[in-house]
């Protein structure tokens, strides 16, 4: 395999450099004959090497975030003597689910971002988290094994969970963690995506059309970049700081004939 002549058409260096690191991987995995899985990684970065390894016909691998619809996910890079079936029961020793239990007096106090803040503020890399699934009560915060440790110890020590109770969970267990969702009623004139991107970004549609051209615009997990395509009932739209949303339904039309419909944003 010649990693040069393979990543020779990428342009971009910090594409070409995850794809440097993610092609290490394999081979490690092909010459050690085990298991290799990454750090989390983005929407945009999981397309990237989805993309890549269908383009060199490389099958022996999954992404895993603790559920399904997760948006970080890991790599996971196997060898050729194992099946995925195999590889699935080794989740609990790459990562682990650190769960934050709020006070009573604290309910409902804090977002994503101040959940991800105090991580940040510990000196952890974003790399090293995945979701951030926030409760009412608390949060469930994926990450990865390594710095399992770190955080039980550490976040404690920071004073808007000086109260509170830190404690870690089996991975397999994400699977009963539900996210939380608020419905919102968007009035658009049409299905298209600038539409969409413009009406859930609170946004002119011109500025919609540069944050779907920047790639930050997702359907159904995948990169976007056509501002003309028609978004379909159940199709998942994550916007990049923004965050994401569930096409649930229309509802009916303005007198104007502009589109009512009824969205689903994950909290």
């Amino acid at each position: 395999m010649n990693k040069h002549e393979l990543l020779e058409d990428y342009k971009n260096q910090d594409e070409k450099l995850l794809l440097a690191k993610t092609l290490d991987k394999l081979e490690f995995s092909k010459n050690r004959n085990k298991i290799e899985y990454s750090d989390f990684l983005n929407l945009a970065e999981q397309d990237l090497i989805n993309t890549f390894f269908k383009k060199i016909k490389f099958s022996n691998y999954y992404f895993f975030g603790g559920k399904g619809e997760a948006e970080r996910k890991i790599l996971i890079i196997y060898p050729e003597k194992l099946t995925k079936e195999m590889v699935e029961k080794n989740h609990s020793k790459m990562v682990s689910v650190i769960i934050i239990n709020l006070p009573i007096e604290l309910e409902s106090e804090f977002d994503h971002r101040r959940y991800l803040g105090a991580i940040m503020k510990l000196g952890i890399e974003r790399e090293k988290i995945g979701d951030i699934i926030v409760k009412r009560r608390g949060a469930e915060i994926i990450i990865k094994n390594e710095v399992q440790k770190f955080l039980v110890q550490n976040l404690g020590s920071l004073t808007r969970f000086s109260s509170s109770e830190i404690e870690v969970e089996e991975i397999q267990n994400i699977n009963e963690i539900e996210q939380q969702k608020v419905e919102l009623t968007e009035i658009v004139a049409s299905l298209r995506l600038d539409n969409i991107v413009a009406s859930l970004a609170r946004t002119s549609r011109n500025k919609a059309v540069e944050i779907i051209d920047q790639e930050r615009v997702f359907i159904n997990f995948k990169i976007e970049t056509k501002a003309s395509k028609q978004i379909n009932v159940g199709d998942v739209i994550t916007i990049r700081g923004k965050g994401r949303f569930e096409f649930k339904e229309i509802s009916g039309n303005t007198k104007k004939g502009r589109y009512v419909i009824k969205i689903d944003k994950y909290i």
